[in-house]
């Protein structure tokens, strides 16, 4: 029997969600260059620096997100009324929750800040298994989280590490979920 959400089967609404978004690809893609971006400015310039951008562009992912989907000539939401969009409004409002501990970790021991947002971004891709249906995202997931740990614990210089890091692994997820989202 399968199952209903919203007046819709799951794995329908699902499917909507990795169409819509490409599998995630052009969020993750527009998180990749963020995150580059704050590694460049951490590297070359300072982590402050660094962190603010990555903080404050943070609460542009989506808006640009939208835009890169629009210039894509895709949809760039899902039509009002899915049962999926509560689901992504709070999956989007826990990364930005998790910020106060994130700073307050870096306030505390800089060399922690990146490998500690790190840790809560991969938190953060956890749902969105269930909500695009792509078990991708555990993998996503998994691996930031257990590189965060492992940069705080084993390798906290350079400062950067862990922002060019996940620059490159959202880079890679970024085409990662496109192709699974376009091999349906």
């Amino acid at each position: 029997m399968p199952f209903i959400i919203g007046g819709m089967e799951i794995a329908e609404a699902q499917k909507d969600v990795r169409t819509t978004f490409l599998g995630g690809f052009a969020g993750q893609l527009v998180s990749a260059v963020l995150w580059g971006t704050s590694a460049a400015a951490c590297t070359w310039y300072s982590l402050y620096l660094g962190g603010m951008i990555l903080v404050l562009g943070g609460f542009l992912i989506f808006p640009f997100t939208q835009l890169l989907l629009r210039g894509m000539g895709n949809a760039y939401a899902l039509p009002k009324g899915h049962p999926m969009n509560a689901l992504g409004l709070q999956v989007a409002f826990t990364l930005p929750l998790t910020l106060p501990v994130v700073i307050g970790i870096g306030a505390l021991r800089p060399s922690w800040f990146y490998p500690a947002f790190m840790i809560t971004l991969g938190a953060h891709y956890l749902p969105l298994v269930f909500l695009y249906g792509m078990w991708q995202f555990a993998g996503l997931c998994a691996i930031l989280v257990m590189s965060g740990v492992a940069i705080g614990m084993y390798l906290p210089t350079p400062l950067s590490l862990g922002a060019w890091l996940t620059a490159a692994i959202l880079f890679l997820f970024a085409f990662i979920g496109r192709h699974a989202a376009r091999a349906e």
